[in-house]
């Protein structure tokens, strides 16, 4: 079951979330914005209708998806806010120029005037400075004198200045000595606190010491010595600022002569008083240090007097000094004055001389720039005037450039210009701005990055320009899908500069490369890319970076890594169609990089020039190269005048700088413009020259494109767009040179057509080589318009699904569908011939019919004019009609016509022509077909090359491919050859092989000699890398009796030959063998007339029948015929065959080749008498002969060699055109089967309202008639109303599916419901008449088209309402049964409750009635049942004989009258009867039930026959319940 989860999102959302995002943008006015918000839905839905017909007509998926809708909302904000500032800039900056030039216009005229009045002003400032000049040297000369008096004074002051510093440094020398002890003793008293007072106060009999101190301390401070008044000193509470303030300056020299004693007592010593108190030392130094300061004030008191004197007399001096200066510098004041005003005069006279300098200088700078950019400013003027419409114009513009980078990446070119269309036809109706012509490259791509882009290997054609805009400007990194790798090679030389990473998707260091590159910045291109991306890369797709610490951080694995803004990500595949989820779609930029036509003429174009006009395409390449770089130099200069104009201050004309690099640039711009034009004129010649060599570019193209349409056919036929330019380039140099160019191109053609033919036909299967010859000659004339559309589809289609009762009345002699086609070209092909076909064959039908009755009809001469009227193509129209089963054999020699016999004449593989053209680093891959194994061919060349002992070979299979790698490694040193075969074994060492050969070409290490050898059969999972680089041949078995024996007997040596001991009786049994494998391998070609099942007998088991029969006739005295039989038919051959009527066949046909008349000399293989075992003569002569004998055989096999009859070859042959014209169809865009007016949507919508229509009511049981459900006396139904049940049930179920899903397919059509995969599937398969696979699930076993399938439902449904309103019916329709088996085992079970028989005993016997229908039966019979509508292929009934006989000429089935089926006990089987297996469609081939027979397989029905049965046998001859058609 599949569920469908992927629901869209209805309009009114979709419209809600616009509102959302855009509710607040500025867009001009509030319609314009309304009409954008109602635009979004609308392109969401275009393109998802767009990609319902990509899916349908393409085959090619593409997926939008809301998450696509948001990110077109999210780039249509960022767009247009980045192109507005874009423009916004570009206006400013032109307009900032124009103002600049305007403004100087405007000075140009004051400047002149001003010039003129400068002229008297400057001639009076010029005589004021010279006078002041005289004035200012004056008064200077009188300064300078009374400068030298001054200086003698300040020289005497100062020698008085330095005599008196010297007696202040004496006095101050002598202070500081007393000063410190002072200061310490301050220090000491400042420690003292209240307690230490007290310490000395609380002595009642204090030391000595103590006491001296104390008594020295009263004696300065004038008080008595004793205690007492000692303590009462200590008492006073100013004690200790008496000390600190103590007038030490005035100290008594009484009291100092009293301190004496105390100073010169050894213990007045502070450290010893320390030891007794510690107060008291610091009133001992106090006491100290007034005795030594005393002592030193004495000493210094005379020298402070004298520095006194000194410092008043200096005092003096320098009061006159300062007043000397005081004058003088009155006298400098002066002069300084005068100077300055000289100065101001002189400025102003030179400010004016300057100004007028500078009017001068401006006026010619003026001149300058307006004479250089006066065309720029008038181009400026209509650049902004264009530039503001544009702006206004971006409004819709980058609306559909958002879209089309959000939706169009994975559409073709013309789904892209349709969706283009529509958009832009949407914006203009809802009055939204936009270009008329709008392209994607003319919005967002830059001219100069276009050309580096091309430069870089990007295509020149427009679709690959948006390619380029796309993987550039989407918000999601890009894959590329790009079969031709053209993607690859762009995105490589553009980032090589930026150290690109090239990864393979399988590569297990993905993580680690991105790792690396997303610190880097650093690009990383992933290559090879499958249609599941791996999830571990997801954060690195959806960009999924976030901020940690103020860092920029992404989680690529395990870790987080800085996240670098250069980093860039590619992604590339190389399958031509895959289909990517929408999971993957929401990731991503799918973007279609498959070449286009156009890209690819230009690119062959140049190829073609190259070779035949290599200076042409030389100069051209200049010109490219030489061109970009003067645009892009021309752009940088007006961007630099621009910006000097934009960014100068102040007035431009000043700016003698700006003027000069603004001309320079002018003049050098100038000089490219000129350059530029000459180019664009040379350019054009040069590519009207080019031109001339357009046809062998178209012609390239179509012969690649045609290339590439045949992977569609067989995976294996890849090839590379590298590997078809190379051929194309080989091609042209080696095709027959002309001076006349129209015969050169012809030549070019037509050797490239054959050339690339024959390289390419060589690696397809026979039966694809026609095809692809067909394919090729068409497409060439469709390209030059001599096939129409309408010719082509008729071809393919015919007439398609039509309506049989709108049909005129078909003639007599014509089938119903013939008719059909011959009404359908005079309708829609009257300009190509078939104007009034219809009446013409309705007249003439015997006519026509006759005149075609020849073995080439295409080439018969045709009734009246028509043979002027119709072309060859026209010719293979009228042979679809009337002899369709010989199509094959027209388009043969159509190509022939058309292109030449050598498109049809294959001739057969020779290595020594393929081998020069491989290389060490090229493959050669073998494709095989069941039974080829090339492996001998392979040997004998290596031989003829003398490397048959360098040659390894081995058989890839479970644990082979480190063998094989192995081996590759060590061939490539010694240049020895490797073959691989059977690479199809080896699924999961096919990507290891792929990464071996794709290192070839860049690996330094391998012999020249070196090659690879591969052998596979068709799979999907070959590389396809592989294929694309490699030489392809295929390989296989030899086609037709003659060249089957050919092979065979080519391998029979001598001593094989005279293996046996009984030569006579091996030589001509092992011929019969070796006929018989060839029988038995080409009766394949006749599909179920064949063999039901199509086997793959092979070489092996030839060759063990061989062994065995060499082994029975050694050891047996008589041939063991039983043994021989049994042996090689039920065991060697039949070990293959699984459906028992193939296995009766097979042993049928042995019997004719292991018989004893094969014995006898005059014993025939067939009627013809052209095949038989040589005589024994002949093989007496050796193996020699029979290969003699083989090579005269007929190249074309009768049919009766098969034993089937004549109609056997036109079965087989409509077989092999329907093929054609199938495989040919499902390459082409699936539109309706006519070229008619109606779209496919409505045709298939038309065709899904009738059939509903015409669809039968249900079988209802209710509508049961009294005696259909009536029960036995038992009260049971019998078998046969179950039977009806079982039936009516399984029929109402198909009825129900239909219905619906016809409802649900028109529902889809017109975008109600999701057009699912199976819809969709629907929609495809009613398009070619096909009955949809949604039905057939539940459907009765047919082959039909769905116009008969319809019918037959209908016909069938009819007879069970019959059979359940009228009750059981006289006669029963066989083909109307779902399960006949059912019916057939109900009918026995009837019989045998009836007759109380056991059901095991039972089986039919038959027997064949005069009525030819059900509608003639008049009664049921007794016992049994009667059975109508029967077919019979391989023979029919005749009714005048009432026995099997053979086929009437060109009557493939006939009908078979009524059999009585009769159940009898135990029923013995006539053996002269021919036991005729009946199935239910003309396949035959069904799945094996657990009875081992074939699901399509019903029961055996006993015929009369006048001839051995075994001849019927060999016929296929086979009754059928129902047709193909």
């Amino acid at each position: 079951v599949v569920i469908d989860w992927f629901q869209p999102w209805p309009e009114d959302a979709l419209l809600s979330v616009s509102k959302r995002f855009l509710g607040e943008l500025d867009l001009g006015t509030p319609e314009q914005k309304e009409a954008v918000i109602g635009f979004m839905p609308y392109s969401f839905v275009a393109v998802n209708e767009a990609s319902r017909l990509y899916i349908e007509q393409e085959r090619r998926y593409n997926w939008t998806t809301p998450k696509s809708f948001l990110e077109l909302i999210s780039l249509y904000l960022s767009m247009l806010g980045e192109q507005r500032e874009k423009m916004d800039a570009a206006i400013s900056r032109l307009s900032v120029g124009i103002h600049k030039l305007t403004e100087t216009n405007e000075l140009v005229s004051g400047m002149k005037e001003e010039l003129n009045e400068l002229q008297p002003i400057l001639k009076q400032k010029t005589q004021e400075a010279e006078e002041l000049l005289v004035r200012v040297a004056k008064d200077s000369e009188d300064a300078a004198k009374r400068e030298a008096e001054v200086a003698i004074e300040a020289d005497a002051t100062k020698k008085m200045e330095e005599s008196t510093q010297a007696i202040a440094d004496d006095a101050k020398r002598d202070l500081d000595l007393a000063l410190p002890a002072f200061e310490n003793a301050l220090k000491a008293l400042n420690a003292l606190s209240k307690n230490d007072i007290n310490e000395i106060k609380s002595f009642a009999k204090p030391p000595p010491l103590v006491r001296k101190v104390m008594e020295c301390v009263c004696l300065l401070l004038g008080q008595p010595t004793d205690w007492d008044s000692a303590k009462k000193v200590l008492s006073d509470s100013q004690f200790m600022n008496k000390l600190v303030t103590y007038d030490k300056d005035n100290i008594p020299p009484k009291i100092i002569k009293g301190v004496l004693k105390y100073y010169d007592d050894p213990e007045f010593e502070p450290e010893v008083v320390q030891k007794v108190s510690l107060a008291a030392k610091s009133l001992c130094m106090w006491c100290r240090a007034m005795k030594v300061y005393d002592e030193v004030a004495k000493d210094v008191e005379p020298k402070k007097k004298m520095l006194a004197e000194s410092t008043q007399k200096l005092e003096d001096a320098r009061a006159e000094l300062k007043k000397v200066q005081d004058e003088l510098q009155g006298v400098r004041d002066r002069v300084a004055a005068l100077r300055k005003q000289c100065d101001d005069t002189i400025a102003e006279k030179e400010r004016l001389v300057d100004q007028a300098n500078q009017t001068e200088m401006r006026l010619k700078r003026a001149g300058k720039l307006t004479s250089g950019l006066g065309d720029e400013s008038v181009r400026w003027v209509s650049t902004v005037e264009e530039l503001t419409q544009s702006r206004s114009d971006l409004t819709g513009n980058i609306f559909v450039a958002s879209a089309c980078i959000a939706y169009y990446g994975a559409f073709t070119s013309e789904y892209r210009n349709e969706l283009v269309a529509s958009w832009a036809t949407g914006c203009e109706e809802r009055n939204i701005p936009v270009l008329s012509d709008f392209r994607l490259s003319k919005v967002l791509a830059d001219p100069v990055k276009v050309r580096d882009w091309n430069i870089w290997g990007l295509p020149v054609d427009d679709y690959s320009t948006e390619n380029g805009i796309l993987a550039t400007r989407g918000k999601r990194w890009p894959l590329c899908i790009d079969p031709q790798s053209q993607a690859n090679k762009w995105v490589k030389n553009m980032e090589s500069k930026n150290s690109l990473k090239v990864v393979k998707s399988n590569d297990p260091n993905i993580l680690r490369a991105l790792e690396n590159s997303i610190r880097l910045g650093s690009p990383v291109l992933l290559e090879d890319v499958s249609e599941e991306l791996d999830p571990s890369i997801d954060p690195v797709l959806q960009k999924q970076v976030f901020k940690q610490q103020g860092r920029l951080l992404i989680r690529v694995g395990d870790s987080d890594v800085d996240y670098n803004d250069s980093f860039r990500f590619y992604m590339t595949t190389k399958m031509p169609n895959p289909h990517y989820l929408p999971e993957v779609c929401i990731k991503v930029t799918i973007i279609n990089f498959t070449v286009t036509i156009k890209g690819l003429e230009d690119q062959l174009l140049g190829l073609v020039v190259r070779e035949e006009r290599p200076d042409l395409e030389k100069q051209k390449n200049h010109l490219v190269l030489s061109m970009a770089a003067d645009n892009k130099q021309l752009k940088d200069l007006e961007d630099k005048i621009l910006r000097l104009l934009s960014t100068s201050e102040g007035n431009i004309l000043d700016n003698e700088t700006l003027i000069n690099t603004l001309s320079d640039s002018k003049i050098t711009s100038g000089v490219i413009q000129r350059r530029v034009k000459e180019a664009e004129e040379t350019e054009k010649e040069i590519n009207e020259t080019r031109l001339t060599y357009t046809p062998a570019a178209v012609r390239g193209s179509i012969l690649y494109f045609v290339i590439a349409d045949l992977a569609n056919i067989d995976p294996m036929y890849q090839f590379s767009l590298e590997y078809f330019t190379n051929l194309f380039h080989v091609c042209i140099s080696k095709s027959i040179k002309s001076d006349v160019l129209e015969t050169r191109l012809a030549n070019i053609m037509e050797y490239a057509s054959l050339n690339i033919y024959r390289n390419v036909s060589r690696g397809l299967f026979g039966e694809h080589k026609t095809i692809y010859a067909f394919l090729l000659t068409t497409s060439i004339m469709r390209a030059r318009g001599e096939i129409s559309p309408a010719q082509w589809m008729t071809l393919l289609t015919g007439a398609g699904v039509f309506d049989e009762a709108a049909l005129p009345k078909c003639p007599d002699g014509l089938e119903v569908v013939q008719w059909a086609q011959v009404v359908h070209m005079a309708n829609k092909l009257p300009g190509e011939g078939f104007a009034g076909f219809d009446d013409e064959i309705k007249q003439n039908s015997a006519a026509w019919i006759h005149a075609l009755e020849v073995a080439e009809p295409h080439k018969a001469a045709l009734p009246g004019d028509w043979d002027a009227r119709l072309d060859a193509f026209g010719r293979l129209l009228v042979t679809r009609v009337f002899r369709v089963e010989k199509l094959v054999l027209a388009c043969a020699d159509f190509v022939a016509e058309k292109m030449g016999v050598e498109y049809m004449e294959n001739p057969p593989l020779n290595l020594h022509e393929v081998f020069p053209d491989s290389t060490k680093a090229t493959p050669l891959v073998f494709v095989l077909s069941t039974g080829a194994d090339p492996m001998s061919t392979i040997l004998r060349f290596a031989a003829e090359r003398n490397y048959d002992t360098r040659t390894h070979s081995i058989s890839l299979g479970q644990g082979q491919g480190p063998v094989a790698d192995k081996l590759i490694q060590e061939a490539c040193r010694s240049g020895d050859w490797v073959v691989l075969s059977n690479c199809h074994l080896a699924k999961s060492w096919m990507p290891k092989l792929e990464k071996v050969v794709e290192a070839f070409p860049n690996s330094y290490d391998i012999h020249d000699d070196f090659r690879l050898w591969l052998t596979s059969m068709p799979v999907s999972y070959f590389p396809v890398p592989v294929l694309q680089n490699s030489i392809k041949m295929t390989f296989e078995p030899p086609k037709g009796i003659r060249a089957n024996l050919k092979g065979t007997w080519a391998t029979v040596t001598d001593v094989m030959w005279d293996s046996c001991t009984k030569p006579r009786l091996w030589h001509k049994l092992l011929f019969g063998i070796t006929f018989f494998h060839a029988v038995v391998q080409e009766r394949r070609k006749f599909g179920p007339l064949g063999w039901n099942i199509r086997y793959e007998f092979n070489t092996t088991d030839l060759e063990v029948s061989m062994e065995t029969l060499r082994m029975f006739l050694d050891e047996q005295e008589e041939i063991p015929w039983d043994a021989l039989l049994y042996v090689s038919g039920q065991i060697h051959y039949g070990g293959r065959v699984t459906d028992d009527w193939d296995r009766r066949c097979l042993m049928c046909i042995l019997r004719k080749y292991y018989s004893a008349q094969i014995l006898e000399d005059a014993y025939f293989f067939d009627e013809s008498g052209e095949y038989f075992a040589p005589d024994h003569s002949d093989m007496d002569e050796g193996v020699g002969a029979v290969r003699k004998y083989v090579e005269g055989l007929p190249t074309q096999d009768g049919v009766g060699l098969f034993g089937l009859h004549h109609n056997a070859r036109i079965t087989f042959e409509t077989q092999e055109t329907l093929k054609l014209l199938d495989t040919i169809t499902a390459l082409q865009p699936r539109t309706g089967g006519g070229a008619g007016g109606e779209s496919p949507e409505e045709m298939v919508s038309a065709l899904c309202e009738k059939l509903e229509g015409d669809m039968p009511v249900k079988l209802d049981r209710e509508e049961a008639g009294l005696t259909t459900f009536e029960p036995n006396e038992k009260g049971d139904l019998d078998s046969l109303q179950i039977v009806l049940l079982h039936e009516m049930s399984r029929f109402n179920k198909l009825l129900a599916r239909v219905k619906q899903t016809l409802i649900d397919l028109r529902k889809a059509i017109k975008g109600l419901v999701v057009m699912s995969g199976e819809l969709d599937s629907m929609f495809g398969s009613m398009l070619i008449n096909k009955v949809p696979l949604l039905w057939e699930k539940v459907s009765f076993l047919s082959l039909k088209p769905l116009s008969s399938w319809v019918k037959d439902l209908q016909s069938r449904v009819a007879f069970f309402r019959t059979w359940l309103v009228q009750g059981r019916p006289v006669c029963f329709a066989m083909p109307a049964f779902f399960f006949p088996q059912g019916f057939m085992t109900g009918a026995l079970q009837l019989h045998a409750r009836k007759y109380a028989i056991p059901i095991d005993t039972l089986n039919f016997s038959f027997d064949v009635l005069l009525e030819e229908t059900l509608e003639e039966v008049q009664e049921a019979p007794e016992d049994g049942v009667k059975i109508s509508g029967f077919f019979m292929d391989g023979a029919r009934y005749d009714r005048e004989t009432r026995m099997v006989a053979d086929s009437l000429p060109k009557v493939m089935t006939d009908t078979v009258p009524v059999i009585h089926f009769k159940p009898t006990e135990n029923y013995k089987r006539n053996t002269a009867d021919y036991e005729c297996p009946l199935y239910k469609t003309a396949v035959r081939a069904g799945v094996l039930s657990t009875t081992g027979q074939s699901t399509n397989f019903v029961i055996a029905v006993d015929l009369p026959t006048d001839r051995d049965p075994n001849y019927w046998v060999r016929m296929g001859a086979a009754l059928l319940c129902a047709l193909s058609d």
